[in-house]
């Protein structure tokens, strides 16, 4: 009896093991089925729910997001377990973000983003902007920098050949054919300066949040994909598959028709074109 015993013990202690065993091999495959993103409220939060949310979903996964309202919190939540994902930011502020807080970081894949526009009262269009009209801009160097190549790209001004358009400021301006003013502000406070001053460059999170129309913008920016938001996961969990259905559902027809319905007037990234 005791020998009855002792074996059965012992084939409940393989028993309890073996399922440890799958249970931690299944966990380390990323053959998970419940994805939590994280992103800012807005855009890019509708952007999780209406377009990835429904696409994933149909791939048999459970999809949770969770709204931010700061550009901190989003990626230490993902480096904390607490997140799977997050879409709200752009390569260059993911990069710096993480080397400044020793994270391990990778895109999955760049997505349609809200662009940068200029926004009139006063004016119907480009031609119409009479010489020495005041354009409010961002005071930061990065959306002050988006400003300067949408403003060359449209023809307004005329940045020096050898800097850094990623990284140009207004002392880099050696051409302005309309003798604009720039007045810099904070971007957040840019759509108030729509109506108050002759134009105003917003950028596109800051312009929606506000009600502006993108497609009312005297010009959109022709944004480098550097720029735009993608889908940003830690590195160790890249090759997962549900990483890579994640992907999948960004690459897919689907996806884009969404996009096109839904969010209009957001520019798309190269590899969509």
């Amino acid at each position: 009896m005791k020998k009855c015993l002792g074996l059965i013990f012992t084939l409940l202690i393989v028993l309890v093991l073996a399922a440890c065993g799958s249970s931690e091999a299944s966990s380390d495959s990323g053959d998970k089925k419940t994805i939590t993103f994280g992103a800012t409220v807005g855009p890019y939060s509708n952007m999780v729910t209406k377009a990835l949310k429904p696409l994933l979903e149909e791939k048999g996964y459970t999809v949770k997001n969770v709204e931010f309202s700061d550009y901190i919190q989003p990626n230490k939540a993902l480096d904390n377990g607490d997140l799977d994902a997050n879409l709200f930011q752009h390569k260059i502020y993911y990069e710096a973000f993480e080397k400044e807080h020793d994270m391990d970081l990778s895109e999955i894949k760049v997505v349609p983003t809200a662009p940068m526009g200029v926004y009139s009262t006063k004016y119907d269009s480009l031609e119409d902007i009479e010489d020495g009209s005041t354009l409010t801009i961002a005071n930061d160097p990065t959306n002050l920098a988006r400003t300067l190549i949408m403003l060359q790209d449209a023809g307004l001004i005329t940045i020096k050949d050898d800097i850094d358009p990623l990284r140009a400021d207004v002392d880099d301006v050696v051409e302005n054919s309309k003798n604009l003013k720039f007045q810099q502000v904070e971007a957040g406070q840019l759509p108030r300066t729509v109506e108050s001053e002759d134009l105003a460059a917003v950028p596109g999170n800051y312009a929606l949040a506000a009600g502006l129309d993108l497609l009312n913008a005297l010009v959109l920016e022709n944004m480098p994909d550097d720029y735009r938001n993608r889908v940003v996961v830690n590195t160790a969990d890249l090759d997962t598959k549900w990483a890579k259905d994640i992907k999948e559902v960004i690459e897919s027809p689907e996806f884009e028709k969404i996009i096109d319905e839904e969010f209009k007037g957001f520019g798309k990234p190269e590899w969509m074109k």
